[in-house]
């Protein structure tokens, strides 16, 4: 009975000293896949037109780590150098040349947004226009057949009674042109 007091006694505070060893070891864990991560930052994670710039740097980084004793061959260094500068170089006239015809001036620009505007002026106009013809020749049409269905319609007898027959084939025409 005794032993069982001591123990659930210490129960507590034994699980508590558990649980901070587990968060001190998932912590741990953590920083290691941190520092792995952080290794390969300067190859893989950068996009191609700008990866010589950050190996140039993380040469240069290595430089100023080293000791005397731990150098690289002159050939390789030069051989290295020669290819950075070489894709600088082309990076360099590209961009350029680049920079040449993305940057204008701005009466270029003011002038460019004018003549945006006026064909957009000009495609709405035009589209307006044309449905305005549209309407028009819609009503047009609507008014001619409104004024021969009158004509039908109201057409009189020598005795001035309303035409039947005409009103009889007026509607049987409009039910065959509805079928």
């Amino acid at each position: 009975k005794s032993l069982f007091l001591m123990l659930s006694g210490r129960g507590f505070a034994f699980r508590r000293k558990q649980k901070i060893e587990r968060q001190y070891r998932k912590l741990l864990k953590k920083r290691r896949q941190v520092h792995s991560q952080q290794g390969d930052q300067f190859t893989d994670t950068y996009p191609e037109h700008l990866k010589h710039l950050y190996l140039a740097e993380e040469e240069k980084l290595k430089k100023r780590r080293r000791t005397p004793d731990d150098s690289v061959s002159s050939e390789e260094k030069l051989n290295e150098a020669a290819d950075v500068s070489r894709t600088c170089t082309f990076f360099s006239r590209s961009a350029v040349t680049q920079e040449k015809f993305k940057n204008k001036t701005s009466n270029q620009k003011a002038k460019e947004e004018y003549e945006k505007i006026k064909a957009e002026h000009a495609r709405k106009k035009e589209e307006a226009e044309k449905r305005k013809q549209q309407r028009e020749e819609a009503q047009r049409l609507y008014k001619k057949k409104k004024m021969e269905a009158y004509k039908i319609l109201s057409k009189k007898t020598k005795k001035g009674q309303p035409n039947l027959n005409l009103q009889v084939e007026f509607l049987l025409q409009k039910i065959q042109q509805n079928t």
